[in-house]
């Protein structure tokens, strides 16, 4: 505006000297002509300014007057504000990829509960599709009565356990609902179904522990109590050695059961080792000695045993894991039974201890159930014989430490074959 005023001024006394030597109408035709000039030059300076504003990003036009002290501050104020919003997105890039790697699920709802975003590991949790589920309502998406009636509360002190079954697959769910924003909700999602099969699986180790120890000591406990109310010498010597013999067979069933679960929880708590090359043909007919022993020459053994095999490992722990196969075999192998006991290296370069009997074989639905702790196919039988019903969960986590891999084929009435399957990292061989 200055500028403006000081144009006019300069031409206002070039005029009045234009008319001091030619006369008056020509210091008013000069001045005139510096109007127009002035004129012409802002109406181009505007149509330059009018290009500018199309492509606002650009610098503005240089030298265009009167205009360069207004547009210069608006330029800079653009630039800044393009600079914070070029930062607020990078920020909020950096929010949705946080959201996204997030291991929980996490959905968004406006304030009529339509579904406004959502990232990936909500979609897995609830099969959503972002595309085709936007905009819609929560409750046509998750259609489930206990999420309805929980989502319809004024609060949600604590979060909402559901299961659903998602491609066959049973899931559990942890749900919390809660307000953001203006008039916004957030839903988180947790899957909890390992938490639940681990919690599960606890509370039926306690259970079936108290099962175990209880059978044993309510029978030495009812021996106890019989011979301590029973008058001296109402019992004859063969009468008191037979009960002597059960109890002690009983506190024997007890201390294995703890001794097996102590193993059991040494394998599970320390690390995994490399060890050293042990021979297992030396394990293998040690095994079979005290497994001849224990079949009382009811059993026919075959072997077949390569000596020069070795497995990098642990000589205590591949020595239980060989020992409980064959003792299973024997276990539920009937009399005059075939149990052949084999290690030997496979084309791939794995080496292979197996244990395969005639016995009563295993039904399929129990196989897969058959390394979890205390499960018994035949639980009678196998307390007959003395087990624990620990031996194969214990193989199993030997089998984990040594990278190798428990495989169980059988079928029902007709045999079983037992393999401990070691990679070719882990064998070698001696000369």
């Amino acid at each position: 505006m200055i500028k403006t005023i000081i144009s006019i001024g300069l031409w206002a006394i070039f005029g009045w000297i234009c008319a001091s030597w030619l006369g008056s109408n020509a210091g008013w035709g000069l001045f005139a002509f510096g109007l127009s000039c002035m004129i012409l030059v802002s109406g181009w300076q505007l149509s330059r300014i009018q290009a500018w504003i199309k492509n606002i990003n650009d610098p503005p036009p240089p030298s265009i007057g009167p205009w360069d002290d207004i547009l210069a501050p608006i330029y800079r104020q653009l630039r800044k504000n393009q600079q914070e919003i070029t930062a607020l997105n990078r920020h909020v890039d950096g929010i949705m990829l946080a959201a996204e790697a997030l291991p929980d699920g996490a959905i968004t709802l406006d304030e009529s509960m339509l579904l406004t975003w959502c990232n990936q590991t909500a979609s897995e949790h609830i099969g959503l599709d972002l595309h085709v589920d936007r905009n819609h309502s929560i409750f046509n998406i998750l259609r489930a009565p206990e999420f309805a009636r929980y989502a319809r509360q004024n609060s949600w002190p604590v979060p909402l356990l559901m299961h659903l079954n998602k491609d066959g697959q049973e899931k559990a769910l942890l749900v919390q609902l809660t307000r953001y924003g203006l008039g916004q909700f957030l839903v988180v999602t947790r899957d909890v179904t390992q938490v639940e099969k681990l919690e599960t699986t606890r509370k039926d180790f306690v259970a079936n522990v108290s099962h175990e120890l209880r059978t044993p000591l309510t029978v030495l406990s009812g021996f106890l109590e019989t011979l301590h109310d029973m008058p001296e010498g109402s019992l004859s010597g063969e009468q008191r050695q037979r009960y002597q013999a059960m109890m002690l067979e009983q506190a024997q069933r007890m201390q294995a059961i703890v001794a097996d679960l102590l193993t059991l929880s040494t394998l599970e708590s320390s690390p995994n080792a490399e060890g050293e090359p042990v021979r297992m043909s030396a394990l293998i007919h040690t095994a079979l000695q005290q497994g001849r022993v224990l079949s009382g020459d009811q059993h026919v053994f075959v072997e077949n045993v390569a000596d020069d095999l070795c497995v990098n490992g642990i000589e205590t722990e591949l020595a239980s894991a060989v020992s409980n196969l064959l003792t299973n075999a024997i276990r539920y192998t009937p009399k005059d039974g075939t149990i052949t006991v084999s290690w030997y290296i496979t084309e791939s370069g794995q080496a292979c201890y197996s244990v395969q009997d005639t016995g009563i074989g295993i039904a399929s639905q129990d196989i897969p159930r058959l390394t979890e702790r205390f499960y018994r196919v035949d639980r009678g039988r196998s307390r007959a014989t003395g087990g624990t019903g620990l031996g194969l969960a214990i193989t199993k986590h030997v089998a984990m430490r040594h990278n190798a891999e428990l495989t169980i084929h059988s079928r029902f009435g007709a045999g079983s074959l037992f393999s401990l399957i070691f990679p070719p990292s882990r064998v070698s061989q001696t000369d």
